[in-house]
């Protein structure tokens, strides 16, 4: 319920054309609820938490927090029902600590244990709450192992009873709504814009590319988005881009379209006839830390998509495949921007190599600049957004066109 697979089939595709895809993560940093969440220490209810990816931990001090996920509900048929839940309010915080009580913070950095020093608060521990009455002791698991007054609020959310709550899955996130900001609010300020804002552009192309029967009556390939969990901790999960979901979505579609058993070089041929876009925000230049970069290679906000290049292929991105993206930019008059890491610092990697080797798929990587990425509160550029949308709606409305163009020099 955290992989998503759509797809609009060209009116002129035949068996063996290619797929055009455009591939993000829906995941970002967070803290998730432990299995066994209740605890208590120094007069106050604790909810535990385990960290989920690399995220700068310290940002989630003091800031307004609560919970989202997934809930197991148990239906008065006797069937289980999987609900999404969000509490819209402040419910948890985790506090700094003063710095009359730590005084060589500011000189010797902020370093908490994430075990023992990111619990957030959930409330003031009373008499009521401290032990439960003998008669509750038979309830279910989930009573056992999360705060009454955590299980109360959730089931007012969903509108159950506590007792009808049979699993929950839940991540803190901030309470702090999107925002523009700036001086001409050419900012946008919020949470998991990593990766989010790719996987909304990426959607929302596909979408738009295909309103009308119109749109796909000269188109040869399947327009294709997918959209992945679990990005952040290294993708090998039953939702992440490790697992065959795409491929197999791909496979399924071509045996329907040719009514008959397609073979393996039918399939084979779809996957060299296609091309990937693999779209992961990037890092902008950062203008008190700008040395961070390579010197010739400092994306801007506002600037257009950056596409990423790495010769360890820690990105997927050949020379060819960046042409043909920046190709589809030219042809419609829009920016893009180059991002290399500097030899002597490390670099990230997305989902694009995991697709790109898993069948030998052509692939680009490319993303939107972004500041303070996995923080708990983020920013990138309007114009940004317009641009990714408009660069993405181009490549399924283009490429077509622009690859058949292309010829191999063998």
């Amino acid at each position: 319920m955290s992989c998503l697979v759509a797809f609009a089939v060209g009116q002129k595709y035949s068996v063996g054309n290619g797929f055009h895809i455009i591939a993000a993560h829906t995941d970002s940093p967070c803290l998730k609820l432990k299995p066994k969440s209740a605890s208590s220490k120094s007069g106050y209810l604790m909810v535990n938490v385990q960290t989920y990816g690399g995220g700068l931990w310290h940002t989630w001090f003091d800031r307004d927090l609560t919970v989202a996920g997934r809930v197991i509900v148990r239906g008065s048929d006797g069937s289980f029902l999987h609900k999404l839940v969000k509490v819209k309010r402040p419910l948890l915080r985790v506090p700094t600590l003063a710095i009359h009580l730590d005084r060589t913070v500011n000189k010797d950095g902020f370093k908490p244990n994430l075990e023992t020093q990111l619990i957030p608060l959930l409330a003031t521990k009373s008499e009521e709450t401290s032990v439960e009455p003998k008669e509750k002791s038979s309830t279910s698991s989930s009573k056992v192992t999360h705060h009454p007054q955590l299980m109360q609020i959730l089931s007012q959310e969903l509108g159950c009873g506590t007792d009808d709550i049979a699993s929950i899955e839940l991540n803190i996130c901030d309470t702090q709504p999107s925002c523009l900001g700036g001086a001409n609010n050419e900012f946008i300020f919020s949470g998991r814009l990593d990766n989010l804002a790719s996987s909304y552009c990426g959607l929302r192309a596909l979408i738009d590319s295909c309103v009308s029967p119109s749109n796909l009556s000269s188109e040869h390939a399947i327009r294709m988005v997918a959209l992945f969990d679990n990005e952040e901790v290294g993708s090998d999960s039953y939702q992440g881009a490790g697992a065959p979901t795409m491929f197999q979505a791909i496979r399924r579609i071509v045996g329907s379209l040719a009514h008959e058993h397609v073979s393996e070089t039918s399939f084979e041929c779809t996957i060299r006839q296609s091309f990937l876009v693999s779209a992961d925000m990037a890092h902008g230049v950062h203008p008190n830390f700008s040395e961070k970069h390579e010197e010739h290679h400092r994306p801007e906000m506002q600037k257009g998509l950056v596409i990423k290049h790495n010769a360890n292929q820690r990105y997927a991105t050949s020379g060819v495949t960046a042409f043909l993206f920046k190709e589809i930019a030219k042809l419609h008059n829009l920016p893009t921007q180059e991002f290399v890491v500097r030899n002597d610092m490390g670099c990230g990697s997305t989902i694009g190599p995991i697709l790109a080797s898993g069948v030998g798929i052509r692939t680009v990587d490319c993303g939107i600049a972004q500041l303070s990425m996995h923080s708990v509160r983020e920013i990138c550029g309007t114009e940004d957004i317009d641009i990714a949308y408009r660069h993405f709606k181009a490549f399924y409305e283009s490429f077509s066109s622009i690859d058949k163009k292309l010829i191999v020099d063998f």
